[in-house]
């Protein structure tokens, strides 16, 4: 029988590779597209939603009509972040695993630029980019795009949203003009259509379904709760789906970070995506994700673009985006390759506008829903567990050695008191925590809400204890890898920590008065990469003790103390502190360091993302500040 990708025109080698992959039939986009695509005499405008095989869509043309023998850049694709430029780099790998001398390089921010400009050098036919990283590389003249025949812009809504347009007129122009543009977009903006027009002759487009609509295999609801209740709210839908694998949207790396740090003090497997991560944390983060070692992702936007995961079951909008076609989007994270899934919005009653011209723009309705009652999640959890154990897959030959001592164990209860006790285990922690839970659902016309900023209830110092650690960011520790780092090694629970502020070569964090002397006992003897981990209370207001302090501002008198981890200046507005971890002095603000700069509210202003070429910009998982 002839495979279906080899009807639409594909060769053996490249539909072997497919076939190895687990792809039997091409989808819908990639059915109408390739045959189209194979011609190569045509520009191409693709409209179709996240998740429906673009990829392949656009890749596997490219295979059969690049001349392989040739090491000279044939075909360019950019795209608007790295995980997305990975994700492509990784699927046109596979596909041409077959083919003799195919090379295909990523280049993007965050990365070492050296290893990338080393692969060019060497040789490649087809590159992907994001925009930043691709003109840092132009702009050193280490690359020729005389032979490009294909350029791809691929999420060209995204890279438009994200100021990208300059910076693909600056790259378009260094390629040849009779070249052939494929555009591929979930949603057709004015801005995507001006592409179209300024850089495409005739475009063949191809729609599926309507445009800037949603998956069909997504379902969409919304709760109404205040916006103090909002955090309660997400557990509670977390709670009530045991089987949950979900990507949690906030609005800013803040929220992101904020949300992910109080889900994981209270014992949910979750992580955090955001801009201010380094390109190894942000690896790291998502490998615990693709390999399902994490429930929950939670994300900004912009970081999240690009994750091809399979099997997510929900997309939760922590926080609704400001652009409304965004949305689509971030929906998309569920729902692909033909398989089902649930987008949330946790809305307070002043948004329901928003979901009504969300509703208009992706053609669907959305449900009202009701948030469970705390029976209703105990009875889930508890029939959850049931179905495991039911359906647990029993190892005869390695447990059998052990059945004798277990059956001496139970002899003196009756099986009855044996699955009371198993089902207990986990039952009864929901139990405690949803006894005389309230009802968090808020109608549409309840208008006594209050701003998100501190709907969690952040929590007053008073009753903690700040301390000084020696770890921080250049450790790759994230706050919720810290918070892990304290519990283990304290022996205390996470629900002792406070806030957790991370820098450079050092942290601070907030523990429960009762909890600061054993921490310390505890703490005595722990090493971290052959180093001894030290901390240390800090002084009322201060980051610890030591250190370099100046007085009256940048044109006062300056004494730096020698390899103390504290700063401290005084004057302008009022007393401000500043803090540094190297040896050999303080840090002063706005000074250079080895990771970037950072203000006194210890956020990255820039970062250089460890490499040499290109910081990378706030907010994003691209490599180029935002233009407005």
């Amino acid at each position: 029988m002839i495979n279906p990708f080899s009807k639409l025109g594909i060769s053996d080698d490249v539909v072997n590779a497919v076939k190895d992959l687990g792809f039997e039939n091409p989808t819908p986009i990639q059915e109408q597209s390739i045959p189209v695509l194979l011609e190569g005499n045509n520009d191409f405008v693709g409209l179709a939603q996240t998740g429906t095989g673009k990829t392949a869509a656009f890749g596997l043309p490219l295979l059969e009509l690049i001349d392989f023998k040739s090491n000279k850049p044939q075909a360019l694709i950019l795209c608007p972040t790295r995980e997305l430029c990975l994700q492509i780099t990784s699927d046109i790998k596979n596909f041409s695993k077959n083919i003799s001398g195919a090379n295909v390089v990523a280049v993007y921010g965050g990365a070492n630029i050296m290893q990338q400009l080393r692969e060019i050098r060497i040789g490649v036919q087809i590159v992907v980019a994001t925009p930043g990283r691709m003109l840092d590389i132009i702009g050193r003249k280490a690359i020729d795009f005389t032979n490009v025949k294909y350029v791809v812009l691929d999420e060209a809504d995204e890279m438009l949203n994200m100021g990208f347009q300059e910076d693909i007129n600056d790259i378009l122009s260094t390629t040849p003009d009779d070249k052939k543009t494929w555009l591929f977009s979930a949603t057709m903006p004015p801005e995507v259509r001006r592409i179209a027009k300024n850089y495409m002759d005739s475009p063949v487009e191809l729609t599926m379904g309507t445009k800037n609509t949603g998956n069909v295999n997504i379902e969409h609801e919304y709760y109404i709760v205040r916006a103090r209740d909002k955090y309660a709210a997400l557990k509670r839908i977390v709670d009530f789906n045991p089987e949950i694998f979900a990507v949690v949207f906030c609005k800013t790396k803040l929220d992101t970070q904020d949300v992910a740090e109080h889900l994981i003090k209270d014992g949910y497997n979750a992580d955090a995506l955001h801009g201010d991560l380094s390109q190894q944390q942000r690896d790291k983060v998502m490998q615990r994700f693709r390999e399902r070692n994490m429930q929950l992702l939670i994300a900004t936007d912009v970081a999240a673009r690009g994750i091809d995961v399979n099997n997510v079951t929900h997309v939760i909008n922590y926080s609704l985006p400001d652009e409304i076609e965004s949305y689509t989007h971030r929906s998309g994270r569920t729902g692909r390759a033909g398989k089902t899934g649930i987008s949330i919005c946790i809305i307070n009653s002043k948004e329901i506008g928003k979901i009504r011209q969300i509703e208009r723009i992706i053609g669907k309705q959305f449900t009202k829903a009701e948030l469970p009652t705390g029976f209703d999640v105990c009875e889930k959890q508890l029939f959850s567990l049931v179905h495991k154990v039911h359906n647990v897959e029993v190892n005869e030959s390695q447990i059998e050695q052990y059945i004798p001592r277990i059956m001496d164990e139970f002899a003196e209860l009756s099986k009855e008191d044996v699955i009371k006790r198993f089902a207990s285990l986990e039952f009864n922690r929901f139990l405690e925590y949803y006894k005389n839970a309230p009802d968090l659902n808020s109608s549409a016309d309840d208008r006594g809400e209050r701003s998100e900023r501190g709907e969690r209830g952040s929590r007053s110092s008073e009753g903690y204890t700040r301390l000084f650690i020696n770890l921080g960011s250049v450790d790759d520790f994230t706050r919720g890898d810290l918070l892990s780092f304290v519990c283990n090694n304290g022996k205390i629970s996470g629900k002792s920590i406070g806030k957790i502020d991370l820098k450079g070569v050092y942290s601070f964090f907030e523990v429960e008065n009762a909890t600061v002397e054993s921490l310390f006992a505890n703490f005595k003897a722990v090493e971290f990469n052959n180093r001894g981990v030290r901390i240390e209370k800090t002084a009322e207001g201060e980051g610890g003790s030591g250190g370099g302090r100046s007085r009256g501002g940048f044109g006062g008198e300056r004494r730096s103390g020698g390899g103390g981890y504290a700063g401290k200046r005084e004057g302008g507005s009022g007393e401000r502190r500043s803090y540094s971890g190297g040896a050999g002095g303080g840090r002063r603000e706005g000074g250079n360091s080895s990771g970037g700069f950072r203000d006194f509210s210890g956020r990255s202003r820039e970062e250089r993302g460890g490499n040499s070429g290109g910081g990378r910009r706030e907010g994003g998982s691209s490599d180029r500040k935002r233009r407005s």
